[in-house]
């Protein structure tokens, strides 16, 4: 049992660890010190219940009706190049990182909001933890001890990565750096939306 817990934890980190929207937005929470907590268990609690719904067959299920899948990949990717446009505004006026924390934080609400549509409605999410993780899993003698794996990984690195960004913390005291961080942000929402539209195209020819 513990081979195959490991080798799902090994799996779910390989998902997960590459930067994308979901990270990003991690990652400058935890820069910021702002509802990370919150931001955390939102991405952590998601994982969990799509590798859990990979693994207990949906994600068959989604492959199966591609015009569910078209749709949420349509959607996901006007949510990106939203957050996209977000970043480079951002990036036009970057505001230093003031570790004594005058300035006024963000509310959890609008916080919360983008984290559960970052993660929800990102298409990417559903292709790797239902999808992929899915199949892999189901393909597994003990496929809910390989997800248990997978959902260990995900805690672990969302955890990490929100309290962890705290350490460059000093790096970010510098506009210069937010506008350099926000506009790779930006290139990352764009080309992943761009390439999910090219092969949604790509599939309907």
């Amino acid at each position: 049992m513990l081979p195959t817990a490991l080798s799902g934890l090994g799996f779910g980190l390989s998902l997960i660890v590459a930067i994308g929207a979901q990270n990003a937005f991690v990652m400058r929470q935890g820069l910021r010190r702002e509802h990370v907590g919150v931001v955390v268990v939102i991405c952590a609690l998601s994982d969990i219940v799509l590798i859990a719904l990979g693994t207990g067959g949906v994600g068959a299920v989604i492959s199966a009706h591609r015009p569910v899948l078209a749709g949420v990949t349509v959607v996901g990717s006007a949510v990106l190049l939203w957050y996209a446009a977000t970043a480079v505004r951002r990036a036009v006026r970057p505001v230093a990182l003031v570790a004594d924390f005058g300035g006024e934080a963000g509310r959890m609400v609008p916080v919360a909001v983008t984290a559960l549509a970052l993660t929800w409605l990102n298409p990417h999410v559903y292709l790797d933890t239902v999808v992929l993780l899915g199949s892999v899993a189901s393909a597994q003698a003990s496929p809910w001890t390989f997800a248990a794996g997978a959902m260990v990984a995900s805690v672990a690195w969302f955890a990490g990565l929100g309290y962890g960004a705290q350490v460059l913390r000093p790096l970010f005291a510098r506009p210069a750096a937010w506008r350099v961080f926000d506009l790779g942000v930006a290139a990352v929402m764009t080309t992943v939306a761009v390439g999910l539209l090219l092969g949604l195209r790509g599939d309907a020819g």
